[in-house]
């Protein structure tokens, strides 16, 4: 079941949101406003969830709150990659949340966080155990990014690529589970975690990988889940069957779905980090994917949901 949507991914990091096209972000807090309230249109006991912010920066989050975009949200979510992007300590994890806390009273999730395994498999490891001790009880929601590697064959979705070095690369090394499904180390750790924390995972258009993952976050015990239906996707070939499977396999979970990814046809500049054309167009497409997998009164536990809020 449906259990939170959210808007966007990352929306302060370029390689989801072109600040060139929308430098103040008025654009962006525009549509977060028309598709959270499309959303609660919809399903009023669904949650509404600011796309995880990276960097973590109050600032941002006062930006969109004078833009009138927060009147819209339930949760706002942060991400954080403290021993692969930032500029910061893993220890300085409970002081980020409250750099947040000091500006916003609605919810904070960390909706991903995550340790590469780029340079040591052991390093993965001890910052899991060092990420749970610090985030457990401290915030509701923990979404550990990821399950898998992403496939060497693929691309990640960023704009730096190989100009950033090792940055780039690391991206590839994020999984529990190594590109052939082989586990790591952590994944042993994780283990012990479960259910208070639980996975981001984001599955590529008719990802191969959909029902080994399903199996091993069961045995797992996780319990919640966070991945995303693309818009741009929603115009191939087919995506409604797609969608639909994917839904249907994640069934078990608690999922919070992040709506994001702009079809490049309908940005304003060709490139899915495109402030839309139209704003409305996204946000017919989050009200579409509501009323076919969370439409009122169907989604996970509603009422425990809403009163953690």
């Amino acid at each position: 079941m449906i259990e939170a949507a959210m808007i966007w991914n990352e929306p302060n990091n370029k390689s989801h949101w072109d600040p060139e096209i929308d430098p103040d972000w008025k654009l962006f807090s525009d549509m977060a406003i028309v598709a959270g309230q499309a959303i609660r249109a919809e399903n009023p006991n669904l949650p509404r969830v600011l796309g995880g912010i990276s960097p973590i920066d109050p600032g941002f989050i006062k930006k969109l709150e004078g833009h009138g975009a927060l009147d819209q949200i339930d949760v706002v979510a942060v991400h954080g990659f403290p021993l692969d992007w930032n500029l910061w300590q893993i220890h300085d994890w409970p002081a980020k949340i409250d750099e947040i806390r000091a500006v916003t009273d609605k919810p904070i999730w960390v909706s991903e966080v995550g340790i590469s395994t780029f340079g040591a498999e052991e390093v993965q490891a001890w910052g899991l155990n060092r990420t749970a001790e610090l985030l457990i009880g401290k915030v509701p929601k923990i979404h550990w990014y990821s399950l898998y590697d992403l496939p060497r064959s693929w691309e990640a979705t960023t704009r730096h690529r190989e100009a950033e070095g090792s940055s780039y690369y690391r991206h590839f090394y994020m999984g529990l589970l190594r590109e052939d499904g082989t586990p790591k180390p952590a994944l042993e750790e994780f283990a012990k975690y479960t259910p208070q924390m639980g996975l981001c995972q984001w599955f590529h258009y008719e990802d191969h990988r959909l029902d080994d993952a399903v199996a091993c976050m069961k045995r797992l015990g996780v319990k919640y889940l966070r991945t995303g239906l693309s818009w741009a996707d929603s115009f191939r070939p087919n995506a409604l069957d797609w969608f639909d499977r994917q839904m249907e396999a994640l069934a078990d979970f608690d999922v919070t779905v992040t709506f994001c990814f702009t079809p490049e046809h309908r940005g304003i500049a060709p490139h899915h980090t495109s402030a839309p054309q139209v704003k409305e167009e996204f946000a017919e497409f989050c009200a579409s994917m509501i009323r076919r997998y969370a439409p009122s009164g169907q989604t996970a536990q509603p009422s425990k949901v809403l009163e953690a809020l």
